[in-house]
């Protein structure tokens, strides 16, 4: 999220897993109502067989299909699970303010899920509603292929606003064989060939008690992935030519602004990225949600997904999670949080109008142009060229005009799909091994179905 070479809790995550090169295990019996993405290996582009594994529950008979205490399913155009009658009350010390409150609260937990792609890692995303007076808690409980289980990992404490409680991650979460990295759930070391073979998700919604306000979450689901340790990646051939009208905003402009939130705009490429998209699909802040940012700043709305999308114990705006629960905040936006395998699912998506938000680090000698190095930043792929280059809108650029870069094909699909690289040091480090963000409308079109279901995505 720097441009400086700057070790990130990703960096951390690889160290803890640096000794291991994947181990397979066996696969594990499919869920029949999921959909998950396929092997659709295609060896004469360059594009690899899947190694990941997405399970959503959107539909109504999907909410109607967990355990509920003191939830229930509701229905419509975007059908959900709210709180029916509490199941009871709890008191909730936040820790980033030290205020203690009791909330009323009630729990939805999900079918078990067993994974294709038996997993180092798991990811969980979620999209919700949460009126004054609300927050949720996203959970997850996973069995290992050796049988054993987790304990019940907190994977975000989130609301859309940050007056009732701070939206947070935890730390300090694992046992002996697993860890949570504030966003991820990770396989200590997977060269034992231990996996994640199946798991559980919880909700938990909270109200303030005596009230009627209820949060609604529209979209759980996790992305479980086992991506080979590679520091190169097999180039793929081109196979679109399209750029896509993106808006462009500039992180470096607000360098200096609101440093409580992650140092300020320096550090700003993933809420950056995300309002990009954002705008693109039409969602538009009001002048009453941009009082508060100071009426000299250009493209406040950037300040505000700063402020929206920050981890109060990260201490940064780059929780993957969180930024597509931002996005989703707006009216008719779905967000998730996937891998994909190669550029060519990148070209699938440009194809029907999806643009995508891509995590990578590298050198600045390993990416042409740039300018920079970084232990991991955010940009909005946007299309590609005639010869098949990036056409990407880089935040960190001096100014929104800026933004609009062309990154040569071969060096920069390596940089995103890599796992491991070298840093400036000679270290072994991570690589982010193709995580993304997908936006896409609450009704996608025929088309956006289509692709988005080509990359693994249930809408």
């Amino acid at each position: 999220m720097r441009r400086a070479e700057q070790p990130s809790r990703r960096t951390v995550l690889a160290a803890a897993v640096a000794a291991a090169v994947t181990a397979s295990a066996g696969p594990a019996a499919a869920d029949p109502e999921a959909l998950m993405t396929t092997d659709t290996a295609d060896p004469a582009r360059g594009v690899p067989a899947r190694t990941v594994d997405n399970r959503f529950w959107v539909s109504f008979g999907d909410w109607s299909g967990g355990t509920a205490k003191g939830t229930r399913a509701v229905a419509g155009a975007r059908a959900g699970v709210v709180i029916a009658k509490p199941a009871g009350t709890v008191d909730y010390t936040d820790p980033h303010t030290g205020t203690t409150a009791a909330w009323e609260y009630a729990t939805w937990t999900s079918p078990v899920h067993r994974l294709t792609v038996p997993a180092t890692e798991a990811i969980v995303s979620w999209n919700a509603h949460t009126p004054a007076g609300t927050w949720i808690q996203a959970e997850i409980k996973a069995t290992y292929t050796d049988g054993s289980s987790t304990p019940w990992y907190v994977m975000g404490r989130w609301a859309a606003g940050d007056r009732d409680i701070r939206r947070t991650s935890v730390d300090d979460q694992k046992d002996t064989k697993s860890t949570v990295w504030t966003d991820t759930l990770a396989i200590d070391d997977p060269s034992t060939g231990l996996r994640l073979a199946s798991y559980r998700l919880r909700l938990t919604l909270h109200r303030k008690p005596g009230t009627k306000a209820t949060p609604t979450v529209w979209r759980l689901g996790a992305m479980g992935s086992d991506v080979p340790d590679r520091f190169t990646v097999p180039a793929s051939a081109p196979g679109l030519a399209k750029e896509l009208a993106v808006p462009r905003y500039s992180q470096e402009i607000h360098k200096g602004r609101y440093p409580e939130y992650d140092n300020g705009g320096e550090a700003w490429c993933s809420p950056t990225s995300s309002q990009m998209i954002i705008e693109y699909w039409g969602g538009r802040l009001t002048a009453g949600q941009l009082e508060w940012v100071d009426p000299a700043y250009d493209d406040p709305q950037v300040c505000h997904a700063a402020r929206f999308t920050y981890d109060y114990q990260y201490a940064g705006c780059g929780n993957w999670p969180f930024n597509a629960a931002y996005a989703a905040t707006f009216k008719d936006l779905q967000g998730v949080v996937t891998r994909l395998g190669s550029l060519a699912d990148l070209e699938t998506l440009i194809a029907a109008g999806i643009p995508a938000i891509t995590s990578q680090s590298f050198l600045k000698e390993e990416l042409t142009g740039a300018g920079y190095g970084t232990a991991g930043h955010l940009m909005t792929v946007v299309g590609f060229t005639a010869d098949g280059d990036v056409i990407a809108n880089d935040p960190f650029s001096a100014t929104d005009e800026a933004v609009r870069r062309v990154y040569r094909r071969r060096e920069w699909e390596n940089i995103w799909l890599r796992t491991k690289r070298y840093n400036a040091s000679g270290k072994v480090v991570s690589g982010t091994g193709g995580v993304c963000y997908l936006y896409f409308p609450a009704r996608p079109n025929a088309a956006q179905r289509t692709a988005l279901a080509a990359v693994g995505v249930r809408v």
